[in-house]
């Protein structure tokens, strides 16, 4: 009997080893998993943080874009006030030209009926 028992304490003794062998793999697979998690989180968030950093700069690129078509509409504006000034200039000088005409004209008209 003695045998008997001792077989039955060996028995359960490599039953708990293989058990405990079990739970050492499940624990070892448990934490594989969670460091592979882990690692995938990291990548998505260092990816999460890449777009945001491209997020930022196309923000930038699009003020500067903003910025640059503001001062091109006032520089165009600007540009359309100065030919609208220098056309009135000009018109200006045509009637004073005109008017010149129209003047010496009369001069030449009032010559005409003088007997030298």
């Amino acid at each position: 009997m003695s045998d008997d028992h001792t077989d039955q304490h060996a028995s359960a003794a490599e039953s708990a080893r293989n058990e405990a062998e079990q739970f050492r793999r499940l624990a070892e697979e448990a934490r594989e998993v969670r460091d592979h998690h882990r690692e995938a989180l990291e990548t998505t968030r260092q990816e999460r943080e890449r777009l945001r950093e491209s997020a930022e700069t196309a923000r930038a690129a699009s003020e500067e874009a903003r910025t640059a078509a503001d001062d091109a509409r006032q520089a165009a504006m600007a540009s359309l006030r100065a030919t609208a000034e220098t056309m009135d200039a000009s018109l200006e000088q045509m009637k004073v030209v005109e008017e010149m005409r129209r003047t010496l004209r009369e001069i030449r008209a009032a010559n005409a009926f003088e007997p030298n």
